[in-house]
């Protein structure tokens, strides 16, 4: 169905759209005002042009429905929630929305493409245990997967060039993870994601630090959602394990989002309550650079892609050891940070008492 040298030619044509029409775009913010101020909570000191995360959909969409034979059946509901996602992004870019309202976007949209669509989580077969049928709560579930990704990568866009970098690493991995483990029916997706990968990569550069411009919540929204529903097209009649790979795979983000809501829960603050204690911020106060943050992070992204690729090779003991020694691993890196606090360091303090009567 695909010739992979044509896909090649598509993916090379998107990545170039989004190179050209992002200064373009630039130009066109400034005249109509589209603009991120500086404030309090913002790293950046001075005002810039955001929405960019439109030139990815445009070139992305354009692509897809014009240079590829993908089924109508799977990329017209694709565009119609990716659409809400993007004028909920836009008009949370001109005029700043309410989080209840910017959620009710973001629901919206997943509610589309489950109803649309064929993007669902039907089923979950747990080795040893059978399979789990979702029934009336495939819905629920679906959706709840879609906006808890969008709202992973919209987290994280702190810095430039983080959430286009790590949704070009987590999609990637994706990509090739699909590739070679889903039938020929589903590598359509795998194709698609390759070609979502070059339009961000057109977009990278002027992103980067120093960033020209902002993917704006326009953009982090819409690479979420894209992210989210990729994975999931991929999880027809889910393993355990198929399951947790989007999980590892964005194990940045997620653990981000996971730990502030912990961090805001402890500290009896709304979760929808903003603050400077994210991952990047944490990294900065520790003396890190903008720039070798960033990098840092695309680091630690990456070891979480090749984490996520074992997981295809192992064995049922060998993916669970694995879970174990992941788990561990972000929860020292979580404490070491001081990501939930300066003082809540559990394992820490134990390690510590346990070196202290290994000494003496």
């Amino acid at each position: 169905m695909y010739n992979m040298f044509i896909v090649l030619m598509v993916c090379i044509f998107t990545m170039l759209s989004t190179l050209i029409l992002t200064p373009v775009f630039k130009v066109v913010a400034r005249v109509f005002n589209i603009l991120d101020v500086p404030e309090e909570r913002r790293v950046h000191d001075k005002v810039m042009p955001t929405m960019g995360g439109i030139t990815i959909f445009i070139a992305f969409f354009f692509s897809s429905f014009v240079l590829l034979p993908i089924p109508s059946s799977q990329i017209v509901p694709l565009f119609i929630g990716a659409s809400v996602v993007v004028i909920t992004g836009m008009i949370d870019d001109k005029y700043e929305l309410k989080p209840l309202v910017k959620l009710m976007g973001i629901i919206t949209a997943a509610g589309l493409v489950y109803g649309l669509g064929n993007v669902a989580l039907e089923t979950m077969t747990i080795p040893y245990f059978g399979t789990i049928f979702f029934g009336s709560w495939q819905m629920p579930f679906t959706i709840l997967w879609i906006v808890g990704l969008t709202n992973a990568i919209n987290l994280i866009d702190g810095l430039d060039g983080l959430a286009s970098g790590i949704s070009m690493i987590a999609l990637l991995t994706m990509g090739i993870i699909g590739f070679f483990f889903l039938t020929v029916e589903e590598v359509s997706v795998s194709i698609m994601t390759f070609v979502l990968v070059a339009a961000i990569a057109g977009f990278w550069p002027y992103n980067f630090q120093p960033a020209s411009i902002f993917l704006g919540d326009t953009g982090a929204l819409f690479l979420g959602f894209m992210i989210g529903v990729f994975s999931l097209q991929g999880l027809k009649n889910a393993t355990l394990i198929s399951l947790i790979l989007p999980i590892i795979i964005l194990g940045i983000p997620v653990t981000d989002t996971l730990f502030a809501m912990i961090r805001r829960k402890l500290n009896k603050q709304s979760i929808s309550t903003a603050d400077k204690n994210h991952i990047h911020h944490r990294l900065m106060s520790l003396g890190l650079s903008h720039r070798q943050t960033v990098l840092a992070i695309y680091c630690v992204s990456a070891i979480f892609s090749v984490i996520a690729m074992l997981y295809n090779f192992s064995t049922l003991i060998g993916s669970v050891l694995l879970t174990v020694f992941v788990l561990l691993g972000v929860e020292l890196f979580v404490e070491i940070i001081g990501l939930v606090g300066e003082e809540r360091r559990p394992l820490l303090k134990k390690l510590k008492e346990f070196g202290r009567k290994l000494n003496g």
